[in-house]
This record gives C-alpha cells, structure tokens and sequence, in this order.
C-alpha cells in the first residue's frame, strides 16, 4: 500500500517517505490529502487556539 507525505522543505508530495522524517508530514491515504497538509496543519492549530481562548 502506497502512502503519502508531503515534505515541508520542497513542499512536494512524496510516495512513501524518501525524505527524512524530519522534513515530513503524515501519512496520508491520498496524494491529493497529502498535498493539503498544511492547510489541515492550519486548521487544527486555528481550533486549538480557539480552545485555548475558551
């Protein structure tokens, strides 16, 4: 099975982690979930950072 991470410093999708984990996000099922990493990153810190204010 296939997996997806996307790396933070080329900000591409790679197929089964050839960068050091450093470098990575994920895995993902998908390459187009992949490719939305940082916008999912972004979307959980927003909601924590509204719980933290609660």
């Amino acid at each position: 099975m296939v997996q997806y991470w996307y790396n933070v410093q080329t900000h591409e999708v790679e197929e089964d982690a050839q960068s050091d984990w450093s470098q990575l996000i994920g895995p993902y099922p998908t390459r187009a979930e992949a490719e939305r990493a940082l916008e999912k990153v972004q979307e959980r810190n927003r909601a924590w950072e509204a719980q933290d204010e609660e």
